[in-house]
């Protein structure tokens, strides 16, 4: 199993943000994580980056557990996450910004070789690779953001809510992007609102309420329950 988290709970002050989580992201899949507003899935994404300490339980990554090392450890070891909002440096270059996403790699070489991929695989950013990030659309902040998060070569790309904001017709590219992105290799955790989206391009899913996970399995069980649409509309 790449990815194992482990009876997760996060507290924020006495609030309780997540309540003994479990989830587990296989090599090579995608796994998407629904729910409402406040349900507990960007948190899940933050903990497993390191970005918020666990009040219990335990996070594997590759056979090893991760949980007490930083953010920039568990990136190097292949752990990316693109956070909702892109958190993109506005003032800086689409070029600047996308070599920022490999400022933890030596390669040089192979860093200009995954540049040209994420200009093959979003030409428009090949367009503004002068331009200031902060001047581009919704949708082509959304390619920049993602595109910076592949320079970082990840194994296990932890998307939170990439369609927020965007057009629809964005939003069905978006899917495109995400399933082309695993068929080189990457393996997804999708925290997604969008529920067509989550559903359509994974293989399992979790459900999350209020902090708990209510329903997890393969995405044809999570698409026949009525509990998906509890869950995600915080009922």
């Amino acid at each position: 199993m790449l990815l194992e988290a482990k009876n997760l709970t996060v507290h924020y002050g006495k609030s309780v943000a997540i309540n003994d989580v479990s989830l587990e992201v296989a090599e090579g899949s995608i796994v998407s994580l629904i729910g409402a507003n406040g349900a507990g899935k960007s948190t899940i994404l933050r903990a497993l980056s390191g970005l918020v300490p666990l009040t219990s339980g335990e996070i594997w990554f590759q056979g090893k557990r991760i949980d007490k090392k930083t953010p920039a450890e568990i990136v190097k070891m292949g752990l990316v996450q693109v956070p909702e909002g892109r958190w993109l440096f506005p003032h800086l270059s689409v070029l600047i910004n996308l070599q920022l996403g490999a400022s933890i790699r030596n390669d040089k070489k192979e860093i200009n070789k995954d540049l040209q991929k994420v200009y093959e695989r979003f030409p428009r950013l090949w367009e503004r690779r002068k331009q200031k990030a902060g001047t581009l659309s919704g949708g082509e902040q959304q390619m920049l953001a993602i595109g910076r998060g592949l320079m970082a070569k990840p194994k296990l790309f932890l998307l939170d809510e990439p369609s927020l904001g965007l057009a629809p017709i964005v939003v069905e590219n978006l899917g495109d992007v995400i399933e082309d992105i695993n068929k080189e290799g990457v393996s997804v955790l999708l925290v997604e609102q969008n529920v067509p989206l989550a559903l359509r391009v994974a293989q399992r899913g979790y459900a999350l309420q209020i902090g708990k996970v209510v329903l997890e399995g393969d995405i044809e069980k999570i698409k026949s329950s009525d509990i998906i649409e509890r869950a995600y509309l915080g009922e």
